[in-house]
């Protein structure tokens, strides 16, 4: 049973990276006044998929930016000063997640943008 639980939420979660993926190109050009009623539904959905998804996320930010320190400040920066800025970012992320998941029915800030850059963990700053 949980087994089936595990596997079911890892589906989900492919499915809403994907779609949070294709969300990217169109959102910044949108405002609520010129949009259809479906490109509003999928601003909301795109949000609240971004939002779960950086909730879900949000800890590989202290390993990037461990790694990410250390490439670019070197070896002792990266040891110190990385898992510092890791922390730090691990809870901004979570929390955009949490704000973005909260408020996926708002078309703030912009268009349904994210609230923080990059919009996931994953993609390059």
């Amino acid at each position: 049973m949980i087994r089936s639980i595990q596997a079911l939420l890892l589906g989900v979660m492919g499915v809403l990276l994907v779609v949070g993926q294709a969300e990217q190109g169109w959102c910044s050009t949108q405002t609520i006044e010129n949009s259809s009623p479906q490109e509003i539904v999928d601003g909301m959905a795109n949000k609240a998929v971004r939002g779960i998804a950086n909730v879900g996320t949000g800890w590989i930010e202290f390993p990037k930016q461990i790694y990410l320190t250390y490439k670019e400040d070197g070896v002792v920066k990266g040891m110190f000063v990385g898992p510092l800025k890791g922390v730090g970012m691990t809870l901004v992320r979570t929390a955009a997640g949490f704000g973005e998941t909260l408020t996926f029915f708002l078309a703030y800030p912009g268009f349904y943008s994210p609230y923080v850059e990059p919009a996931y963990v994953w993609q390059k700053e």
